[in-house]
């Protein structure tokens, strides 16, 4: 066994946090273990002006790291799943996804609500509650598009940059209120800046959001065998369907497309559905006989006057059947046509 390996991590406080989190679950495993992290600055950490729909999508956050991979200038890279393409360069591959945080989104808002006839001032609890024309920063076109289509009054921004300067430009009054991905809201320790965590129901998660996923060479043995401990089984047949749901879509960050999959117990899941009818608050960490893999997707324009939705349930065994059919169901229901005029295929 290797004595010593080094991670290739972007430098942001959050993919740093979750290099440390890896290198940590290691030495866990392997007490003698030396870890050391490779800090690489990728193009799309580079680039912070120009929406990522313009200047590539998710490549830009990965391909640095995936060329110090090549060069053994690291032996495994640290990626959050959501930013991760589809489809990898020959001879790498990602062996690994960790148990996931919480894929949803969070709204996040210093707005107050206007004094009352008894002078009470109340605090915003909903993104429903944003006064009318109110302005929301987010970089992602899916947050965007759901939001706007229940509240097509809003004012939709560009947002980039890491989380910290995210939530002071949210200070300093640039936006009434900005959206992210909560699990880096709680990983960084922020979970109290949130004002609502928006259901799927109101913003459906983006493939392989809250997930975290290792990368190396796919035939460096050692390496492999080192971090297979790691994966957690329902989280990567999650990850696994929505992946595949993406790539059949053929989608990128240039049109606004959802997905969020998640194992459940069905005996558990009748019995709940029985009494509230709500399948979405059960949330298996593991795959067993008894598992039922369920999964919505959807695409939507970028105006988000138009959505398609569709939802699919199936063994967690056929999780990439299960991605491919979800998809080829949205495509038949409109969702090709909106993809076809995103993309100016005719």
């Amino acid at each position: 066994m290797k004595n010593r390996i080094v991670i290739g991590t972007r430098g942001s406080k959050l993919a740093l946090w979750q290099a440390e989190w890896i290198k940590s679950e290691l030495q866990k495993l392997y007490p003698g273990l030396e870890v050391e992290l490779n800090k690489i600055k990728t193009t799309g950490d580079k680039i912070l002006d120009v929406p990522l729909a313009k200047v590539g999508g998710k490549g830009l956050f990965v391909k640095e790291i995936e060329e110090a991979l090549f060069k053994n200038e690291a032996d495994i890279a640290v990626h959050s799943m959501k930013d991760v393409p589809t489809d990898f360069p020959e001879g790498l591959h990602l062996p690994v996804i960790t148990k996931r945080e919480d894929p949803r989104d969070a709204f996040i808002t210093t707005v107050r609500l206007p004094l009352t006839k008894g002078g009470i001032r109340g605090g915003i609890k909903s993104f429903r509650d944003l006064p009318h024309g109110a302005t929301i920063g987010t970089s992602s076109l899916r947050r965007s598009c759901q939001l706007l289509n229940i509240r097509p009054d809003l004012k939709i921004e560009q947002l980039r940059g890491n989380l910290d300067t995210r939530l002071r430009k949210l200070d300093e009054g640039q936006f009434d209120a900005i959206i992210l991905a909560a699990a880096g809201v709680k990983r960084l320790g922020l979970s109290e800046k949130i004002t609502e965590m928006l259901p799927p129901e109101v913003s459906l998660p983006a493939v392989g959001q809250g997930a975290v996923g290792i990368e190396c060479r796919t035939d460096d043995e050692p390496i492999n065998n080192l971090i297979k401990p790691l994966n957690h089984n329902g989280t990567s047949v999650c990850v696994k369907a929505e992946r595949t749901f993406l790539r059949r879509l053929e989608g990128g960050c240039q049109v606004p497309i959802a997905g969020y999959a998640r194992v459940v117990d069905s005996n558990e899941l009748r019995v709940t559905s029985n009494k509230s009818g709500n399948r979405a608050s059960i949330n298996s960490s593991l795959v067993t006989r008894h598992s039922l893999l369920i999964m919505d997707g959807l695409v939507g324009s970028i105006s988000g006057d138009r959505i398609i939705r569709c939802h699919i349930e199936g063994n967690p065994e056929d999780a990439e059947s299960l991605g491919i059919k979800l998809a080829e169901d949205i495509l038949a229901r409109g969702g090709k046509e909106i993809l076809d005029d995103v993309y100016g295929r005719t």
